[in-house]
């Protein structure tokens, strides 16, 4: 009977440790359809917040994770201004703005994507000029 509720502790403890891990984050792939719509939302949300007249691109995933069964995805973007508007069509294919008025900024942003509803939400974001 005493050696009961000492082992039924350890394997709650057990347990919670080994549901806290499946919640990490793990990586996956950068072109995985869910990851590159949430990557879109997440640009499009900077720029939307952005003081700025010029549009910044997409230049380079860092880094491509999620979280273990969920739809929230952890992203690093390096972006780059453009020479075209915020509103302007095509920015993707946008050439970069030029020195003296050359900027590039490196992002972290935690996107809980809900794609069947059409629904992301930005639960973080940070950004620094690179």
């Amino acid at each position: 009977m005493f050696l009961t509720a000492p082992l039924l502790l350890g394997l709650a403890v057990l347990s919670i440790h080994v549901w806290a891990i499946q919640m990490e984050f793990v990586d996956i792939s950068k072109d995985l359809d869910y990851f590159a719509v949430s990557v879109e939302f997440a640009v499009a949300w900077f720029n939307s917040g952005n003081t700025e007249e010029q549009a910044y691109k997409l230049l380079e995933v860092r880094r491509a994770q999620q979280k273990s069964w969920t739809m929230i995805y952890l992203m690093d973007l390096d972006l780059g201004r453009t020479i075209c508007k915020k509103h302007d069509e095509d920015i993707d294919n946008c050439p970069l703005q030029e020195s003296p008025g050359e900027r590039k900024v490196n992002c972290t942003f935690i996107v809980d994507s809900r794609p069947w509803f059409t629904r992301f939400t930005l639960l973080n974001s940070t950004c620094q000029q690179i």
